[in-house]
């Protein structure tokens, strides 16, 4: 399994990173039938055509080194600052995303997940209304025309403010949470 994302799939902000990101966690929750690759990238997005396209990164090409039989993409958080927004080049590179990951063989079950809340303004410039009113709504119109599942961690950290300390990035907590949805949606 292949964990595609950001900051906040890499585990951004946390004591001990590589041990309490959420795709550890899952893989932990998991067991020793699966095993759960972190190819989150801080500051990623799936915008081409922004400050850091996860197309250009390396953990895009470990995506097909791994070969996974499950993937989990979690962009869209970075792709809703004022410099990278482009509802359409979103909406049109997320879909490629897709379907260059649909021709890993053999073809993986491919799941989308919605961004956790930006509880406030921080100095990442990333734009809460961005993700609630236009991110979210484009994932889920992507989910419905591939006929993908989706992972909701949008609603499951609403009110729940005290796991994002930083307002963008889930501490140790919030990515247990994370984990824990992310497992039960797998099962």
């Amino acid at each position: 399994m292949a964990c595609v994302g950001d900051s906040i799939t890499a585990g951004a902000r946390h004591k001990k990173e590589s041990a309490t990101a959420y795709p550890k966690v899952i893989d932990n929750l998991l067991g020793a039938d699966y095993v759960v690759v972190n190819l989150g990238r801080s500051g990623a997005t799936a915008l081409k055509k922004s400050n850091l396209p996860y197309w250009n990164c390396k953990e895009f090409s470990n995506v097909f080194a791994v070969q996974p039989d499950i993937i989990t993409i979690k962009l869209g958080t970075n792709d809703s600052k004022p410099k990278n927004w482009n509802a359409t080049g979103f909406k049109e590179n997320y879909q490629s995303l897709i379907d260059t990951f649909q021709t890993i063989t053999p073809k993986p079950k491919i799941y989308l997940c919605l961004p956790v809340p930006v509880f406030e303004h921080s100095q990442f410039s990333i734009d809460g209304d961005v993700v609630k009113h236009e991110v979210i709504p484009i994932i889920k119109s992507l989910a419905r025309e591939n006929n993908l599942p989706i992972i909701n961690l949008y609603e499951s950290f609403l009110g729940k403010g005290n796991l994002v300390p930083d307002g963008v990035h889930p501490a140790e907590e919030g990515a247990a949470l994370m984990a824990e949805i992310i497992t039960k949606e797998l099962n």
